[in-house]
Parts: C-alpha cells; structure tokens; sequence
C-alpha cells in the first residue's frame, strides 16, 4: 500500500452511515477526470490519511486549465512561426538555457520518485515547475522576444518552448492523462515538419519518458536567471509597498561592482524590463548620477534603484496625502474627545476604552507617517 486513506473534510471515514461518501462520477461531472485523480494524487504520502474537499478538486481543474492555455498560447505562436526540428546550443540564450536545465533536473528527480513510488512528491514537483517556472516566468520572459519580427532569438524561444512543452506533458500524464493526450495530439497534427511528426509517437501514453541529458545541464544559466529573478522579486515587493501600478513604468538602476554580475543583467536586459516593469535599464558599477531620493531594493550580488519620481505622481500623491491627514485629525479629534468626556470614561466598558485607546495610538502613528513622507515629497 502506496497512500493512505482518503476522509470526508472533517477528517472522518467515509461510511454509509454517516452518508459522508463521496460519488466520483459526480465530482468528474463537475470538475473533470483529470482533477479528481491529480487531486488524490496530490500531497498523499504513505501511510498518511488525506481529508478530501471540493475546494481541492477546483484548485486542480484550475492547474489544468492553466496548463491548457499556456499550451494554446505556445501552439499559437508556433502556427505563425517556422520552428526548426533542432537547434545548435550556442543559439539558445541564457533563459532558454535555464529553463531547459530546469526541466532536465526534473525529469531526473521524478524518475526517481516514480520509481519510489513517491507519487505526492512527484505531482508536487511538477506542479510547481509547470505553473512557476515555465508558466509564470519563463513564458513571460519569452513574449518580448515572440512579438518581435526582428528578434534573432525568436527561433530559439519557440524550441524551447515546444521542447519544454511535450517533456513537461510526458511527466504530467500519469497525473492528468486526459488533458496532456489531447494537447499532445494537437501538437501533433499541426506539426508542419513531416519528419518531426513522423517522430512522434502516435500517442502520449506510448511516447518515451524524458530522460536525463548532460548536454542540457546548463548550471551557470541557472544562476544567473536565479540572480534576475530575485531583483525582479524585489523590485515587485517595492511596488507593491508603495501601490505602483504595473501600468507605471520606471527606470530601474542595477548598481553592481562585479563585472559578471553587471553581464548577467546586461544580456538579460530585454526580459527583465519586461518583468520588472522597467521603461529603461541601466546597469553601472557604482552609483554615479542617482538621485538621493532614489527608492533601493538590496539583492545578494547588487543594489536595485528606481528615481522616486518614476514610481510616484507627486502632485497627486501629496493631494491624497493632504486628504489622509484630514482624516486622521478628525479620527484624531474624535477619539481624544471620547477619552476626554468624563461621562464615557465612568460608564463605558473598559474594553471599550482599551479599544478606544488603541484606535487612538493607531491614528496617531498613521499621523506620523503621513506627515514624513508629505514632509518628503514636498523636497521634491
């Protein structure tokens, strides 16, 4: 025995007596084959029990939704683009590399969980690649590039892109048999290379596992788009903090006093404005020309910097700010006449007066703040 016993949302046997079973078909009606059995796939482990809820079967036809228009998406571009059967390695760029790495580990490490029967770790696993890494950021990554005509690494994105694509279907299917088959198909009957589709099996399930290969363990590409993912990161949570829109592009500084960190960035440049919502990039070794104000965001091999007035509309900003304060004087106001007014202090609980006088230290710290940074903006 391989997994553990599967219980109703409060974790009781399911039982014809307390009428807490679940119908499968039911569930495959509403949700879909393929989710029902990725989601008891998912997390299981020897031995250990798994409470079972519709929520879970949801989350899954949602990752198998995701990964239907990702592979649209992909299929869209390869229909209007001439993709070559092969590629030589020095035409693929650092992403490309990265992500090819990524998934040649993979298929390394889920060969091992499968062949240990280790099913949870091995859907987890390619979960996460599937919707991080080749979803979230290597897809992004590479839509610069496909919308492009004059790019010359557009041939390359698109191999990497089909390649990525049927090897992360191959280990998927044992999850989701449905959805991968169907994919697999479509890729093969719009293959417009007579000898690449003569290649491919006629089904998924008869197809080869993806195996390991030397050639794509590209360790050097992994770090360095490991070290642009974490300033884009960092970049993302400065935003976040100050509620800048996507929408608002600003200069992004990448300050760093080793060359090949300032390389990295360089030849990555087109994908990181892109992620980073950067209308221009530029990347020196100190920090020559950068405004004092200047919002930073520290990384492990280098100084991220951003002219404050990229991120922020100044006028507008102090006239919201301008509104906050009023609002906090008069919250201000009112709460100091509460615990001023002898009447209340006598007769109210004192919780009420604790919550009172927590309401007033919250306001009066919020006060503060607000004062700072119109105190700042308006050096500017």
């Amino acid at each position: 025995m391989f997994h553990g016993l599967v219980r109703d949302s409060l974790g009781r046997k399911m039982s014809k007596s307390l009428g807490n079973g679940i119908d499968p078909l039911e569930i495959i009606d509403k949700y879909g084959a393929d989710a029902l059995r990725f989601t008891l796939i998912t997390g299981n482990a020897p031995g250990n029990d798994m409470r079972f809820y519709n929520e879970r079967v949801e989350a899954s036809r949602n990752f198998a939704n995701k990964v239907w228009n990702a592979s649209r998406f992909i299929m869209m571009n390869l229909d209007a683009a001439e993709v070559p059967a092969n590629i030589e390695l020095s035409a693929l760029t650092p992403a490309d590399k990265w992500i090819l790495s990524r998934a040649n580990k993979l298929s390394a490490e889920m060969t091992e969980n499968m062949d240990a029967f280790e099913l949870g770790i091995a859907v987890q696993k390619v979960y996460d690649f599937i919707w991080e890494e080749f979803c979230d950021w290597y897809i992004e990554m590479v839509k610069p590039r496909l919308y492009s005509d004059t790019d010359e690494t557009k041939a390359s994105a698109l191999f990497t892109l089909k390649t990525v694509l049927i090897n992360m279907l191959k280990l998927l299917h044992p999850f989701m048999p449905f959805v991968t088959e169907e994919i697999y198909q479509a890729l093969r009957e719009n293959e417009p290379n007579d000898a690449v589709k003569a290649a491919m099996e006629e089904s998924i399930m008869i197809s080869a596992w993806p195996e390991f290969k030397a050639e794509w363990d590209f360790a050097k590409e992994e770090a360095e788009v490991a070290l642009i993912k974490e300033a884009v990161k960092s970049i993302r949570a400065v935003r976040t903090n100050m509620n800048v829109p996507p929408s608002r592009k600003a200069k992004v500084i990448v300050v760093a006093d080793k060359e090949e960190v300032r390389k990295v960035f360089t030849e990555g440049e087109k994908f990181f404005a892109s992620l980073s919502y950067a209308g221009e990039v530029a990347v020196q070794a100190d920090k020559a020309g950068i405004d004092e104000n200047a919002v930073s965001a520290v990384i492990s091999q280098a100084v991220i910097y951003m002219p404050f007035s990229d991120l922020v509309d100044i006028d507008k900003e102090i006239e919201r700010l301008l509104k906050e304060h009023k609002r906090l004087e008069g919250e201000i106001a009112r709460s100091n006449g509460m615990l001023n007014n002898e009447k209340f202090v006598s007769k109210a609980p004192e919780a009420k007066i604790n919550e009172e006088k927590e309401k007033l230290a919250k306001y009066t710290e919020m006060m503060k703040q607000v004062e700072e940074q119109l105190g700042r903006l308006k050096k500017n």
